[in-house]
């Protein structure tokens, strides 16, 4: 895998997330798992099936998580020297909307509803670069529309 840019507080909320599911999550499924393998037959055991499926998501969710922790590249939050790049808050209006803002982030902790988009979305991609006052072309798989930067922080 190769660097993972990611801010410092996605890198925490990672490490909170893997701790939670490796000494609270973990614990709990094997004792789902062993629960339900003393109920009997394991063909038509369904507590017994679903415990190990849940088991395999969570530990493929920790796996990814381990791989994020190994090899993060920390995105600074940069004073914004008149341009957007990552680490930066965005605000922007289109066209007689109301303004929104967005922080660009790296791919693995961004939640577009929580205000965080991936310097690799066509949001983030179009916005890298300008300055307040540009009006930038925003193009997506639905379609184009413009956005015009009223601050960068």
């Amino acid at each position: 895998m190769s660097d993972v840019p990611i801010t410092p507080e996605g890198l925490e909320a990672v490490e909170r997330e893997h701790r939670e599911l490796t000494s609270v999550k973990r614990p709990a499924i094997v004792a789902k798992i062993k629960a339900a393998r003393e109920l009997g037959d394991l063909s038509e055991n369904f507590e017994y099936h679903a415990a190990k499926n849940e088991q395999g998501m969570m530990e493929a969710r920790v796996k990814e998580l381990e791989a994020i922790i190994k090899n993060h590249v920390i995105i600074e939050r940069r004073a914004a020297n008149g341009e957007v790049a990552m680490g930066n808050t965005v605000r922007f209006a289109e066209d007689g909307e109301d303004e929104e803002s967005y922080r660009i982030v790296g791919p693995a902790e961004a939640d577009p509803k929580a205000g965080r988009v991936s310097y690799e979305s066509a949001l983030g991609k179009a916005l890298i670069g300008h300055r307040v006052g540009d009006v930038v072309k925003i193009v997506t798989p639905g379609g184009a529309y413009s956005v015009r930067i009223t601050g960068i922080e």
